[in-house]
């Protein structure tokens, strides 16, 4: 069997991605009080359309974080000590219709979006298993995406957004490719 070096350098970057966020130290609990949304939520908001779901098992465990390459997927316990932006909000998946969710910002201004599709339900991101997707829909490599790239702007009141959920496929993640 011969090793190649890409394959070796891309298996320690997919490493790099789940130690980066989806794989830390962290409570359930965190950020989620101040992540749950009101009933007819008026204040400043993320109201999240998930497209792309592979299927309905598992739990669905969107955060806010900071949008700078520093904090964003960094640990929430480190993130709520600095005194810095982290919300949660997590959830059954639906059994059916639409999935919607919502999660309440600190203020306007801009901040960065992940949610995991944890369908085993272990709490942590396993890139054979879950899924994964971000604000701004970026397309994924081998690490996880730039601040920049899924930074959104929140205003006042609710903001729509909407984010596509991509599974394994091949070495990598991608969108599911739908049949039809």
């Amino acid at each position: 069997m011969v090793i190649r070096p890409a394959l070796i350098s891309m298996t320690l970057a997919m490493t790099g991605l789940l130690l980066c966020g989806a794989g830390l130290r962290s409570s359930p609990d965190l950020g989620k009080k101040e992540g749950q949304c009101r009933p007819d939520e008026h204040g400043p908001s993320l109201m999240v359309d998930v497209e792309g779901l592979k299927d309905r098992q598992g739990l669905l465990k969107l955060e806010v974080y900071p949008a700078d390459d520093e904090d964003f997927l960094a640990d929430d316990n480190v993130l709520l000590n600095a005194g810095k932006v982290f919300r949660r909000v997590e959830g059954q998946v639906p059994q059916t219709g639409e999935v919607h969710l919502c999660i309440r910002v600190p203020g306007p201004g801009i901040y960065a979006v992940s949610l995991l599709h944890d369908r085993d339900g272990n709490r942590k991101f396993g890139w054979t298993v879950d899924g994964i997707g971000f604000s701004g829909n970026p397309r994924l490599g081998w690490s996880k995406p730039k601040a920049a790239k899924v930074a959104i702007s929140v205003g006042a009141g609710p903001t729509p957004l909407s984010i596509v959920m991509n599974y394994r496929s091949g070495l990598g993640v991608a969108p599911l490719k739908r049949k039809g």
